[in-house]
């Protein structure tokens, strides 16, 4: 599978035939794929795949053994260090410096990208109100919770108000409601244009994310949208229509209907269980009609777990 260019604007990294060897080792074999600019793209693989040392490739600290990166239009192999400015990285365990109160950490990381004064003020004012971080500022960070380090770790990526974001496994060891948020922070960013590079071992947590890439044993395996994924790897979607009291008496034509639609139609009269390998117009149009005939009707669309989904295409 190949990316497809982002409606947003092209891609703002590809990586082309790169390969990684450690003596006689492989780590990273043959890799290419494209980044679509201001999308979430999952970057996915089991410990020791290979995805640790890529993205350290990807921000010019590892030299590829063969191929070429380009991240935002700069040749990273060439020139590394003047990619670091375009990137924002924090890791499973946040860069935060013990000791430090977290606004002397702010301090510290603007200082490293030349921001100072009252652009400081502004920049880290937005940030601090939107991370809802004022009443850790005057904290050490091994003084906080999990989850309000995880914002902070991602404030602080964010600072420098970097092109990339690049977050590996950002959201583990937090609690749900914590992780919850911390996507939803992520979104707000790929709104406002930054492209997000996101590992996570949370398999479901791919359904926040435009794009999946799959690498095992350093070779790329998969390379799509989850939507396609799931249509290639899921068993099919699952559509229920929930017939009103009144309805019911309908329900065995209604099957019969959908049936002549060429759907895989099961259920009972109470409720009409539809089967489908993709969700697209051959689907909804019968369910459509179905609806505007039954008005009582309610719709339940389940679509396969991503879990699932995975074990399946690695199987």
């Amino acid at each position: 599978m190949s990316a497809a260019p982002s409606p947003r604007g092209g891609s703002i990294i590809s990586v082309r035939g790169v390969t990684k060897r450690f003596g006689d080792f492989v780590a990273v074999d043959d890799l290419s794929f494209e980044v679509p600019t201001g999308s979430v793209f999952a970057f996915l693989g089991a410990n020791g795949s290979g995805k640790s040392t890529s993205i350290r490739m990807m921000i010019g600290i590892l030299t590829p053994s063969a191929g070429e990166i380009e991240l935002d239009g700069i040749d990273v192999i060439r020139h590394p260090r003047r990619v670091r400015d375009r990137i924002g990285y924090m890791g499973q365990r946040v860069s935060l410096y013990t000791g430090l109160t977290l606004r002397e950490n702010v301090e510290f990381y603007a200082g490293l990208h030349g921001l100072a004064g009252a652009a400081l003020e502004t920049r880290w004012g937005a940030l601090r109100e939107r991370f809802t971080l004022a009443h850790a500022e005057r904290e050490r960070p091994e003084n906080l919770p999990a989850g309000i380090r995880q914002r902070a770790g991602l404030a602080l990526a964010t600072l420098h108000q970097p092109r990339v974001l690049f977050l590996d496994e950002p959201t583990a060891g937090v609690d749900v409601q914590s992780r919850a948020l911390f996507w939803d922070l992520i979104q707000e960013a790929s709104d406002e244009g930054v492209t997000v590079f996101v590992t996570t071992h949370f398999l479901e947590e791919v359904d926040y994310c435009d794009w999946v890439c799959f690498i095992d044993e350093g070779r790329l395996i998969a390379n799509a949208a989850p939507e396609e994924l799931r249509a290639r790897f899921g068993g099919g979607y699952s559509v229920g229509l929930e017939l009103a009291d009144g309805d019911r008496h309908a329900a065995p034509a209604l099957r019969a209907a959908l049936a002549r639609e060429g759907l895989a139609v099961s259920g009972d009269e109470a409720a009409i269980r539809i089967r489908a390998g993709r969700l697209d117009d051959a689907v909804l149009a019968p369910v459509a009609r179905a609806l505007a005939e039954h008005p009582g009707a309610r719709v339940r669309v389940e679509p396969p777990e991503m879990v699932g989904v995975i074990r399946r295409m690695l199987s």
